[in-house]
């Protein structure tokens, strides 16, 4: 007894079409603002197919890609993937300003996953090169046009992300829900690596660090997103925004907390989580 070939690429076609479903239903449940009882279908065994679904639910996505977060890779999930570094995108109706003397509300998932992030973020000054996929630290450097202080709304609507691991992580848009962006820091290139901060959750100190604290620092974060994003077909552009990491850590927050990063000889930003509500596509 003979068995009929399958069709070419029919594995192909059906991996698509999983990790469609998988970006559809992560999209619709963030534009509702609604948390997910649970991965929306088989979990990405790699970060190949983990990009796959990111890649779809961008395409998903009512606004364009104005900047990207990088999270760092665990170090015991680090052989498994191949990575100590992940990204994902940040759309340009998720980018705030801080606000002077004030607080800038941000939405969280309710049942979902909700933290802040202490960030350094450099906004390019010009284009990568499109078909440029290897960097060193000093090209990457010279690409960017100025160092801001901020704030990452890590964010899901789904609880267990991070449970998960690294891979779902990336399926969800790197578990990012915004980017709270504040001043300006001056003379940077000469102190980067010394620049400090800490972060309050309803004044109570949940962690302390710098730009020391991301493995590498954050000018190796924006390396690697400058060979990752050109592998994509998605290089950098002027403009863009890109938070190199969690300078203090990741720090849980709920609906009604308020946070405050103080960034040491710069300034500070404050926020306060909020229930996120539904939005209607443009």
């Amino acid at each position: 007894m003979t068995t009929a070939p399958s069709h070419p690429g029919s594995a192909d076609r059906d991996s698509c079409g999983a990790a469609s479903e998988i970006a559809r239903r992560f999209v619709e449940a963030r534009l509702a603002g609604r948390a997910l009882n649970g991965y929306p279908g088989e979990v990405p065994a790699d970060l190949a197919a983990a990009y796959a679904i990111q890649d779809a639910a961008i395409a998903l996505w009512p606004e364009p890609v104005a900047g990207w977060k990088i999270g760092r890779v665990p170090p015991d999930w680090e052989p498994r993937l191949g990575a100590h570094r992940i990204a994902g995108p940040i759309f340009a109706g998720e980018i705030w300003a801080a606000v002077e003397d004030g607080e800038r509300e941000f939405p969280v998932f309710e049942g979902g996953f909700a933290a802040v992030e202490a960030e350094f973020i450099f906004r390019l000054g010009q284009d990568a090169p499109a078909d440029r996929a290897d960097w060193t630290i000093e090209d990457a450097a010279a690409l960017v046009g100025e160092l801001l202080i901020g704030v990452e709304p890590a964010g899901s609507p789904l609880a267990t992300i991070n449970d998960l691991g690294p891979a779902v992580v990336v399926s969800d848009f790197g578990n990012n829900a915004g980017l709270i962006v504040g001043a300006r820091a001056a003379d940077w290139r000469d102190r980067l690596m010394s620049m400090t901060c800490e972060t309050f959750i309803e004044g109570r100190s949940v962690g302390r660090g710098g730009a020391a604290s991301i493995p590498g620092g954050p000018l190796e974060s924006l390396r690697f997103l400058l060979e990752l994003t050109a592998r994509r077909g998605r290089p950098l552009r002027a403009g863009d925004l890109v938070s190199t990491g969690a300078a203090t850590g990741i720090h849980d927050i709920l609906a009604g907390q308020s946070a405050r990063i103080v960034f040491d000889g710069v300034g500070e930003v404050r926020c306060r989580a909020i229930p996120a509500t539904g939005r209607a596509r443009p």
